[in-house]
């Protein structure tokens, strides 16, 4: 400020020499305006500097407080505090110690600037932050924790009305908690549940590892799942828009592996999108309406394909291949492969008798092998020869089924050991 007046000083011969001027005092006016603008100029400056390094001041002092608030930090972000680098400028901090206290920090602060911050300015910024904090960290998901299932109501209170069930290992997102009471989404259920019997956080986050799996959803028209990761490999099948495929493994940025009809193919990262899924609850108005599909469907495949006139050789033909194939199976099983025998009998794409299906070349192993010779002339559980009559009189409980494999082998209607296509 001083170099700024020493430049506008006049002195006195100067002021003499302007005297030959008829209005020596003319300029002065002038000068003196000059004077008081730089004067302001250079006082707003420096109000403007004390206001930033005030800002800075405050800035590094919520940190060190931040730090002397956390019980949870360590030596090295401690001492981190005393210099740091934000946005390419450098801030240092209050060196802080564990054994300051509040107090001590705003009287420091307080004597450093003209600006005087109270202790709830400062406990109340730390609050937020240390709150933000934690709601970051928190988890909004929630998972089942039963062994089989778990009521989802309308209200948060026992006698409320269900509106739904969580499954074992289903899970959802927490929308709100109180009184004990969960309310969670879980795909199109929404509702009430009892925290007794749900987990949260790091609990629930852990069961969600255990039990959830990747799944991939096309996203292009149509997508080759090939045999091997190149685009030159053979292809197994082609996938339409929206379908699901669960992921065995992300290769690389390129190929990710998936389960294929119990096969492992490939599918191009670039034309999917990978997801975690966790199974989730059902409304009562799906469980109602999955039941009613499950029912039609089994009447459709236990509806009586009518009798066929075969002899008694027949029946224990029939009777022993069911022994053979089925005979360490419950008597659904043991239906279920007599009725593929019989279904072939009427289907007319295969011969129309029990003994040429049975025989038939590449069909039946334990035919061709002898073992249903042998079994068809010693003693035959009952269990069997009754399967084998019911079949014969039209009974099946797999529809118009015609093969089976071994459970895995195939995509069908499981029961007992194997799965019915």
């Amino acid at each position: 400020m001083a170099d700024e007046i020493n430049r506008l000083s006049i002195n006195h011969r100067e002021v003499k020499e302007m005297s030959g001027n008829k209005k020596p005092f003319h300029v002065l006016p002038g000068l003196f305006m000059s004077l008081i603008v730089m004067m302001a100029v250079s006082m707003t400056a420096r109000a403007g500097e004390e206001k930033e390094s005030s800002q800075e001041y405050l800035d590094s002092l919520n940190v060190g407080v931040a730090v002397l608030l956390d019980s949870s930090a360590d030596e090295n972000t401690e001492n981190a505090m005393n210099s740091s680098t934000e946005n390419g400028m450098e801030v240092t901090d209050v060196e802080v110690d564990k054994k300051e206290t509040v107090d001590d920090i705003l009287m420091a602060y307080n004597s450093a600037t003209e600006v005087q911050v109270t202790e709830k300015t400062i406990t109340d910024s730390l609050d937020t932050r240390k709150t933000g904090a934690k709601e970051e960290k928190d988890s909004d998901l929630v998972m089942a924790d039963v062994q089989y299932t778990l009521n989802v109501r309308a209200k948060a209170s026992e006698d409320s009305e269900k509106v739904g069930v969580l499954y074992k290992d289903c899970g959802g997102r927490i929308l709100e908690r109180k009184d004990g009471w969960t309310k969670l989404r879980s795909g199109d259920l929404v509702g009430w549940a009892s925290d007794e019997y749900l987990l949260f956080d790091e609990a629930a986050e852990s069961m969600a590892d255990e039990v959830g799996n990747l799944i991939v959803t096309i996203e292009t028209d149509a997508l080759r799942i090939r045999k091997e990761p190149n685009t030159e490999a053979d292809i197994y099948a082609l996938i339409a828009q929206d379908d699901e495929l669960d992921v065995i493994e992300v290769l690389d940025d390129d190929w990710i592996s998936v389960k294929y009809n119990n096969e492992t193919g490939y599918v191009s990262a670039e034309f999917v999108n990978l997801d975690f899924h966790i199974d989730e609850g059902e409304t009562i108005a799906s469980i109602k309406a999955r039941e009613k599909a499950e029912e039609e469907a089994k009447a459709k495949l236990t509806a009586n394909q009518g009798a066929v006139v075969v002899g008694a050789d027949d029946t224990r033909l029939l009777a022993a291949l069911i022994y053979c194939e089925a005979g360490n199976q419950g008597y659904e099983g043991q239906l279920a492969v007599g009725a593929t025998v019989m279904n072939r009998v009427r289907s007319g794409a295969y011969p129309n008798t029990i003994y040429s299906v049975i025989y038939a070349s590449g069909q039946f192993t334990p035919a061709l092998n002898g073992k249903v010779a042998r079994i068809y002339g010693g003693n035959i559980p009952e269990s069997c020869m009754a399967a084998a009559r019911e079949s014969i009189n039209g009974a099946t409980n797999i529809g118009t089924a015609t093969h089976f494999r071994r459970v895995g082998a195939h995509d069908g209607i499981v029961i007992g050991d194997h799965v019915f296509w």
